[in-house]
């Protein structure tokens, strides 16, 4: 006979020594109490279970059902355009016209003291802004010339130029807006909804991540489930073809036969999770069942042919085109959306312009604004933009001064700017056609409403229902949260 052990080790176990329970309890050094008092303790390891189940009835059943908020949630789900290397805020957002006029003299002393930057010295001389800026819609946001298909949606759109954050660094300040942490290890925003609201999709993952563009700096820790089960870990889909490899069964493989395969692991694992209680063997449950699920309705998302010649066009949408990737990936997160999935991260690379500020700016332009606009007009015609909440935005912003280096090949670009930088928002919870916040006349520091990094992540979660201070997770004897232990609050100003 074998004793499985929480460890998830095992050893022999001679029945002819057994020992009575009631010799275990007095011999153990533990006692009835202590387990009781353990028992109650470990409850504080897992989710909150709402459904009414138990917890290893809950996890093993659906570990992403649906569950109850905090209040009443003005959107159900999130389609996140992560603009990764970080766009320059003063050539798309901020208006800038002093930059202009300073254009090659050192920007003044006392606004760079005691500043630090990646690769140029504070001292460098002001870059004015490459491109004509101009007012848009009934709100009269001002909008940069490269982005003429937004200037059509501006009044569907709050825009927030006093965006600012802690690092100054790509891969750690990509992680600290995904995850509320530069370090590796923590829970991904997808993940904390997952994990504390569920999803409306039983089907497909909650949470799925797109790709277009390049190499992402914060890489895959970015949708990692951290120390939350991993059933909360985003799933990325490709673009063209199967969304996920080997979704589809070999031919000629009976699909009954891997029903009944599945079905006898299933009772194996259960069997397992009711002795240990590890959420990881949910996780395993969870994992088949979907892949299952997903068979039949996975090669159903990636049928464009179902969409209308006017919608592809709309989107500047081309199956099977890796040039129109990103057009391609904000199209399949609509029919994401459509379909229940709760956080859809479309991570677009290529925004890091070091060198040539002006011609790296337009062609990511080029790229993205036309998907952009289009995911919003979509989501509207198909009435979904009132419940989908549509967050664009990257790590920092780029500074005011020139980035110039002889050495590295560079000239006329833009370095890291964690203090000042532009995002912008739609659909649930948000009022629309606003525009929030301030920098100075040379946009290096925010002057009017400031909003952190996690100020944007407690705004999220309360579009969906959630009080961002109550999502917890207890691991290692801490109470963790996205948004950190520091007081942060969701931008009322957004709100609707």
């Amino acid at each position: 006979m074998t004793i499985a052990h929480p460890d998830g080790e095992s050893s022999v176990f001679d029945v002819r020594r057994a020992k009575t329970r009631r010799h275990f309890f007095q011999e153990c050094g533990v006692g009835v109490g202590k387990i009781a008092l353990a028992s109650l303790l470990a409850s504080d390891l897992y989710a909150d279970d709402r459904s009414g189940l138990g917890r290893n009835q809950a996890h093993a059943s659906n570990p992403t059902a649906p569950k109850p908020t905090h209040f009443p949630a003005k959107a159900k789900r999130v389609i996140y355009l992560f603009m990764a290397g970080a766009p320059s805020q003063l050539e798309l957002f901020d208006h800038k016209p002093k930059l202009t006029e300073l254009e090659g003299k050192p920007i003044p002393p006392e606004v760079i003291k005691g500043q630090r930057y990646a690769f140029i010295q504070p001292d460098a001389a002001v870059l004015g802004p490459r491109f004509k800026f101009s007012q848009h819609g009934e709100c009269g946001a001002t909008i940069s010339e490269v982005l003429p298909h937004l200037s059509k949606v501006v009044d569907d759109i709050a825009i927030v130029r006093s965006c600012h954050t802690d690092l100054f660094n790509h891969s750690p300040a990509q992680l600290f807006v995904n995850t509320g942490s530069g370090i590796p290890g923590r829970p991904s925003m997808g993940s904390w909804l997952s994990y504390g609201i569920g999803s409306e999709a039983d089907d497909l993952p909650s949470f799925v991540v797109l790709e277009s563009g390049g190499n992402l700096s914060g890489g895959a820790a970015m949708w990692s489930s951290g120390f939350l089960p991993g059933t909360h870990q985003g799933v990325p889909f490709r673009g063209q073809g199967d969304p996920i490899l080997h979704v589809s069964n070999p031919q000629g493989f009976d699909k009954r036969a891997q029903r009944e395969s599945l079905n006898l692991i299933r009772n194996l694992n259960e069997q397992r999770l009711d002795i240990s209680g590890d959420p990881e063997i949910a996780t395993r449950i969870n994992a088949y069942e979907m892949a299952f699920r997903m068979q039949s309705r996975a090669p159903e998302l990636m049928e464009f042919s179902q969409e209308t010649q006017e919608t592809l066009d709309l989107y500047g949408a081309k199956p099977g085109d890796g040039k129109a990737a990103f057009a391609n990936n904000c199209l399949l997160a609509r029919r994401l959306a459509e379909r229940g999935v709760r956080f859809i991260q479309v991570y677009h690379a290529g925004w890091d312009h070091h060198s040539n500020v002006e011609g790296g700016v337009r062609g990511q332009a080029k790229q993205t604004d036309q998907a952009c606009a289009a995911l919003i007009q979509d989501l509207k015609q198909q009435g979904l933009l009132e419940d989908t909440l549509v967050v664009w935005g990257g790590e920092f912003g780029r500074t005011p001064m020139v980035e110039a280096s002889a050495a590295l090949g560079r000239s006329m670009g833009r370095d890291h700017h964690p203090q000042a930088f532009t995002m912008w928002f739609a659909g649930g919870g948000i009022t629309p056609g606003t525009s929030l916040g301030a920098t100075d006349e040379l946009g290096f520091n925010v002057v009017d409403r400031p909003v952190h990094v996690s100020d944007v992540q407690a705004t999220i979660l309360h579009c969906l229902g959630i009080d961002h201070r109550k999502l917890t997770f207890r691991f290692r004897g801490l109470n963790f949260r996205l948004t950190g232990v520091e007081e942060h609050q969701p931008v009322a100003e957004l709100l609707a």
